[in-house]
């Protein structure tokens, strides 16, 4: 009798300390133009709060919509249209307040093309191949196609186009060569480890990126995950996104 009420005890303090450990573990499904955003703020909120691990899962917006509504672990969905958080709480897959963080522009970037003159050089006999991330999934490729149309350029350049998987995999594709021109968000143009040149097309002519987040399990399961929203949308981030082209609201 003695040696059970020990062994449910220590499995009880077992139990305890699972818990304590997994609520202060935020994973976040994020939006791929993030990527150095939050790098910087993932540091300064674990520097101010040593116990907690902030884990950082990047992808198309599209695609993790499909993750978390097939149950993926994600506290958290920070994405780079409102419309994929609204979608998973008309659904009932997320419990918390769809809220905007930032406002993203659209810019093209190459490393071996002049891009003074604008927009109207993915139309040059030298550019072959443009990047853009698959407008059905991500938010900023949806939008470089609404830029592309909006100026009637799209029927002209359609067949140079190359998709790639995420914003991310965009700047890769720009960045290696396999792309002269690449269609990104500018938060991804501005990184330090961008060496190229950009032009920001202008706002008239795409969708406004709105982006949004939510919290994808009710508060009470991790406040933790609740904490970093809130300071997400602190002052101490503002000059976070600002460094990298966001508006923030």
């Amino acid at each position: 009798m003695y040696k059970l009420k020990i062994n449910t005890k220590i499995t009880f303090l077992a139990l305890l300390f699972s818990l304590n450990i997994q609520a202060q573990t935020v994973k976040v499904a994020a939006a791929s133009n993030l990527r150095f955003v939050l790098d910087e703020i993932k540091e300064k909120y674990e520097m101010a709060h040593p116990k907690a691990k902030i884990i950082i899962n990047l992808g198309a917006s599209g695609a993790l919509v499909q993750q978390i509504a097939n149950g993926a672990d994600f506290d958290l969905f920070m994405a780079a249209d409102k419309m994929f958080p609204e979608k998973l709480k008309a659904q009932g897959i997320v419990s918390g307040k769809v809220q905007t963080y930032a406002f993203g522009k659209l810019v093209i970037w190459s490393n071996t093309i002049d891009l003074s003159k604008g927009l109207n050089c993915v139309a040059n006999s030298d550019v072959k191949r443009i990047a853009i991330a698959k407008p059905e999934i991500a938010p900023y490729g949806k939008r470089a196609i609404e830029c592309l149309k909006y100026y009637k350029l799209f029927d002209k350049v359609k067949t140079k186009i190359v998709y790639a998987d995420n914003i991310a995999q965009t700047a890769q594709f720009a960045q290696t060569g396999n792309a002269e021109i690449g269609f990104l968000a500018l938060s991804l143009a501005m990184a330090p480890e961008m060496k190229g040149t950009y032009f920001v097309l202008d706002t008239k002519s795409y969708k406004p990126v709105e982006q949004a987040m939510v919290l994808i399990k009710s508060w009470q399961k991790n406040p933790e995950a609740a904490k970093f929203v809130k300071f997400v949308l602190s002052n101490q981030c503002k000059p976070i996104f600002e460094k990298y082209g966001f508006l923030v609201p």
